[in-house]
């Protein structure tokens, strides 16, 4: 089989189908979404319309960066954990974060509540967690081309390894949060959720400016997108990171979980919008410059 191409491009990413698979199915098929980015906002936000309904696909399907040699996809960088064995990385926040908040979009619930609710979650009776997944989670795991093989024997192994990563990403993002993300990576998460909901309103406007048109002509079938746009523009209006970390992380965010050119695009619109907000005066100046020297 040589020169074939693994159906490695056809893994779907089980990162985001745990949630979508506990909403229910009539959430799936008919969700409350009228066709503007701004109804993709969770309820506590906004009251949803129940006369326009719109079908939502599934997560889309994520294509694996392209790999020369079985090896190579081996020696990949592990997530950092803490003393305790749970994940304590930025990204993880980050990718918790936008879990949670694509969830809340899928039910139009609240993002807090929903996070709440995970978090405290009563577990079932008997259930394990085999914290040894979380050494062997990759958060670096990014879409891309197809795989070209040279063998049946290397893509079978492809196979294989593609289907082990699929089966550790369910069993680590389906986990009782505690078990999984150290304490810091909890709060991180939760304030970049606050943050979103706080500056929701100001940046639907923002967003329906810098994003292209068939992205707000299909707002459903974007709902991650706009929902790494949410995260990124607010943990640089809120919490002040850095926009250089922020728009690296919004990148890799869209990467690892859309398609297309969707990484491209959410650069280009994380960098308006960093401009835009160096070229505006803050309230601060435009008191400063509104003073009269004594």
């Amino acid at each position: 089989m040589e020169g074939t191409i693994s159906p490695l491009c056809l893994r779907s990413s089980s990162s985001l189908s745990y949630f979508s698979s506990n909403l229910s199915l009539d959430s799936h098929r008919t969700l409350g979404f009228t066709t503007s980015v701004d109804s993709l906002r969770p309820t506590n936000l906004v009251r949803r319309s129940s006369s326009l309904r719109m079908f939502l696909s599934p997560p889309r399907g994520s294509l694996r960066t392209p790999t020369i040699s079985v090896e190579e996809v081996r020696d990949v960088p592990m997530p950092k954990v803490d003393k305790s064995g749970r994940l304590s990385s930025p990204r993880a926040a980050r990718e918790l974060a936008l879990v949670i908040l694509y969830a809340a979009c899928l039910e139009g619930s609240d993002p807090i509540r929903l996070f709440e609710k995970r978090i405290n979650a009563r577990r079932e009776p008997g259930y394990e967690f085999d914290k040894t997944c979380l050494l062997k989670y990759n958060h670096m795991s990014f879409g891309g081309p197809p795989v070209k093989t040279e063998t049946s024997e290397e893509e079978d192994e492809l196979v294989r390894h593609d289907e082990n990563e699929s089966k550790i990403e369910a069993e680590v993002l389906s986990a009782p949060p505690k078990l999984v993300y150290s304490k810091l990576v909890l709060r991180f998460a939760k304030k970049l959720l606050a943050a979103v909901a706080d500056k929701w309103d100001t940046h639907v406007v923002t967003i329906e400016k810098i994003s292209p048109p068939d992205w707000k002509s299909a707002p459903a079938g974007r709902i991650l997108e706009f929902s790494i746009l949410h995260l990124a523009m607010s943990e640089i209006a809120v919490i002040k990171t850095r926009h250089p970390i922020v728009i690296n992380e919004a990148v890799d965010l869209a990467k690892r979980f859309c398609d297309g050119s969707a990484p491209r695009i959410i650069n280009g619109c994380l960098r308006t919008f960093v401009e835009d907000r160096a070229a505006t005066p803050t309230p601060q100046a435009l008191e400063s410059k509104q003073e009269v020297p004594v």
